[in-house]
């Protein structure tokens, strides 16, 4: 049965065919009529030919205060009782938090969900339709049976932007199939302190590889949001500092000066303003005792007026409640929160407390009418401009494409292209495909492991929660005799015969809060036990690390061959096996520091201290000819450097630098100088920094030294008094 399959066209004309519609089709025949919405017909904001500026003037100027209101309202799906409040109060959005979910759980029911509830916004005399929110994190999460991604920081270890856009497609296509049109993603958080629960959301540590992925803007929303089909709101979140805090503390305070702010946190949500996002959301964090939500400096001018951001900015989940640190919405903390620059609030569940103490704030003047209008002039925006008005309900053409394999297919390349080979001693990876192979640990045969958290469920779980590819299929489809890979979760079993032991270990699924880790951050009791039984056998080994962050294992890497970081790779386990076997020989680099214990947490590229493994570090296999012929060394080459001042402020100023091979051979490294004239680098990223009284050198990172001819590089940093204009010089050879 396909439900309301042509009901795309204008609103108005959408609904009468839906109304038809819905008493042939069985079942759905029971969801209630549209009311009609004949004083809503033809009026200048229903044509679609004008600017969206003008139909939003239009309607703007039809609305009642309550309806402004209801526009800035978000409410959890499972809140909205009965329906009809939908209508009865305005609501602009609803939304599905990390455990909503619909039943029977597949791609047809949340379309059929998501067209009952847009089929009760329309029944208002204006017809507005509401926008729906999920957290699509690593695909299409909520849903069974969809295609599940690498999380952010395998992604980040891709070094892909490309790559990272076509997932963004794809996601875009899966949540389309489902109705939905508001993607809470992606996270652009630069997490710098592991411990953080949140680390796997995070793309990397350093601006620059969060501010390049955000090439997910793009493909959730295409070149200009709404001009094709598929077109999905993208979130920049959380801004700003979440990934900074204090101890790494889920929600806690970012304390940092406000050039270190603009250097570490901020580029990412310039990148995404620059690339047309739709929504920011904000974070829970604070910065130096100010909450985000609170802070109208970073929100209103920062953003949305230095940034020049035009979308509109959402809270999370129950922030405003959360201002004043008890539970229970007041008025002052509605106040203060849509006066720093809230547009839409994620309330999520007392819609109905929430909108009279909203409309109290107003009626006393605490909250002034141009804030209102501002903060509907933005939402609406982004509904006329999405199509929401021309096409409300579900795209059925694409609901099949959830879970398809061509989406799947993209997602095992993700997986390959995010493995990390760490360690390979005496070349013991690739594997051979005819070798006798052990399997172990409890993340070699589970699903729910290897994606992580929000993963059906907020903070996932362990087991068959979704429909996928372990590691253990992928490795037993990978060898040419599935009966020579001998699996027991706990290393049972294991004799001196095997070629080599597979261990499959890391972490459980978490997601913010209970992920936090302040204390150790090594493997669990379980994994260092199956390790133990397969050093004891004496065979060699061969970890595969599946984890949200790098794990403290400095005292257990000697007992191991190698080990492949595999990050939380998703449904598409055999990516994994593509690796190990030497079907694609590794090619991603670290997108964090690897501690050498977690009391050296924080530690960053860049800040001096000694890693286990630096950031950029990535082994891959040697492809070279075992007897090749003498080759000269070849020659260093020439390079450039152009100075470039990103941002200034009194007292300071931010200012990128890039490296160009100009020679006709590769660089190996390369080193820039300069006269500072005074100033002093408060901070850097992407070099090493060594500074005399009248010169300031940096050298290439780990990741960044080779260059091809005509390739370039960058790094940046901040500093203290003014930039003036330097003139760097750069020598290839580091």
């Amino acid at each position: 049965m396909r439900l309301l399959t042509d009901c795309r066209g204008p609103a108005t004309a959408a609904l009468a065919l839906c109304v038809a519609a819905l008493t042939l089709v069985g079942p759905a025949a029971a969801l209630p009529e549209p009311a009609p919405l004949s004083s809503a017909a033809g009026l200048p904001y229903q044509d679609a030919s004008l600017p969206v500026a003008d139909r939003v003037d239009d309607l703007m100027s039809r609305m009642t205060l309550d309806d402004k209101l209801g526009q800035m309202t978000q409410i959890e799906k499972d809140a909205l009782v009965p329906q009809s409040d939908l209508a009865t109060y305005r609501i602009g959005s609803v939304l599905s938090g990390g455990d909503s979910t619909v039943s029977p759980n597949n791609a047809r029911t949340w379309a059929d969900t998501y067209d009952s509830i847009q089929r009760t916004a329309l029944t208002t005399s204006l017809g507005i339709p509401m926008i729906y929110g999920i957290d699509a994190v690593h695909g299409h999460n909520a849903v069974r049976g969809a295609t599940l991604f690498p999380h952010n920081i395998g992604l980040g270890a891709t070094r892909d932007p490309a790559l990272v856009q076509r997932v963004g497609r794809a996601v875009a296509e899966e949540v389309s199939g489902t109705g939905i049109d508001w993607d809470f993603a992606p996270c652009l958080c630069v997490v710098r302190n592991d411990r953080w629960g949140r680390t796997y959301e995070s793309y990397g540590e350093t601006a620059e590889l969060p501010s390049a992925m955000t090439t997910f803007v793009s493909g959730l929303q295409g070149d200009t949001l709404g001009a094709g089909p598929a077109s999905v709101l993208a979130t920049a979140k959380h801004y700003l500092g979440d990934g900074g805090t204090t101890g790494g503390v889920d929600q806690g305070d970012t304390e940092l000066s406000e050039a270190d702010l603009r250097a570490i946190h901020l580029p990412p949500f310039k990148e995404a303003v620059r690339r047309g996002v739709g929504s920011v959301m904000l974070s829970y964090s604070g910065w130096n005792g100010v909450r985000s939500h609170a802070n109208r400096y970073l929100v209103t001018d920062v953003l949305k007026g230095e940034l020049g951001f035009t979308g509109f900015v959402v809270s999370d989940w129950a922030a405003v409640d959360q201002l004043d640190g008890q539970s229970g919405f007041t008025g002052a903390e509605i106040s203060t929160a849509v006066n720093a620059g809230v547009d839409m609030v994620m309330v999520p569940h007392d819609y109905r407390k929430f909108l009279t103490l909203l409309r109290g704030e107003v009626t006393a003047g605490r909250v002034p009418q141009s804030r209102i209008d501002d903060a509907n002039r933005r939402v609406l925006t982004k509904k006329f401009q999405l199509g929401l008005f021309e096409r409300p309900f579900t795209d059925r053409s694409y609901t099949a494409t959830v879970g398809s394999a061509a989406h799947r297919d993209l997602a095992r390349q993700a997986v390959r292209e995010s493995q990390v080979l760490v360690k390979n001693e005496g070349g013991i990876l690739p594997l051979a495909k005819s070798a006798k192979l052990f399997v172990a640990g409890k993340s070699a045969d589970d699903i729910g492991n290897q994606s992580g958290g929000w993963t059906v469920g907020w903070q996932g779980g362990s087991g068959p929660v979704t429909e996928g590819t372990t590691v253990l299929r992928g490795i037993r489809a990978a060898v040419t005799d599935a009966s020579r890979v001998t699996y027991d979760r706990h290393g049972n079993g294991i004799d001196a015969s095997y070629g080599a032991a597979v261990a499959v270990v890391g972490e459980a699924p978490y997601a913010e809060g209970k992920g936090d880790r302040p204390n150790g951050m090594g493997l669990d009791q379980e994994d260092l036990q199956t390790l133990a039984r397969l050093k004891a056998s004496g065979v060699p080994v061969v970890v595969v690390l599946v984890s949200g962050r790098p794990l403290d294992v400095s005292v257990q890497l000697p007992d191991w061959k190698a080990l492949l970081a595999s990050w939380l790779p998703g449904t598409e386990g055999a990516g994994v096996s593509d690796v190990l076997f030497g079907d694609y020989a590794p090619t991603g680099k670290l997108p964090v520091t690897w501690m050498k214990s977690a009391s050296q947490q924080p530690i960053n590229e860049g800040d001096g201290k000694a890693a286990l493994f630096p950031y950029g570090y990535g082994l891959t296999y040697d492809t070279t000819d075992p007897d090749p012929e003498p080759t000269p060394p070849p020659t260093q080459g020439a390079c450039a450097a152009q100075f470039r001042t990103v941002s200034s402020w009194q007292g300071g100023y931010q200012a990128e630098v890039t490296v160009k091979n100009t020679g006709s051979a590769a660089l190996t490294g390369w080193s820039v100088a300069w006269d500072p004239s005074g100033s002093t680098v408060t901070s850097l990223w992407n070099g090493v920094l060594t500074a005399a009284q009248d010169r300031a050198t940096v050298r290439n990172a780990a990741f960044n030294g080779s260059l091809l001819p005509g390739a370039t590089t960058s790094f940046g940093f901040t500093a203290n008094g003014t930039a003036g204009t330097p003139a760097p010089h750069c020598t290839a050879g580091g």
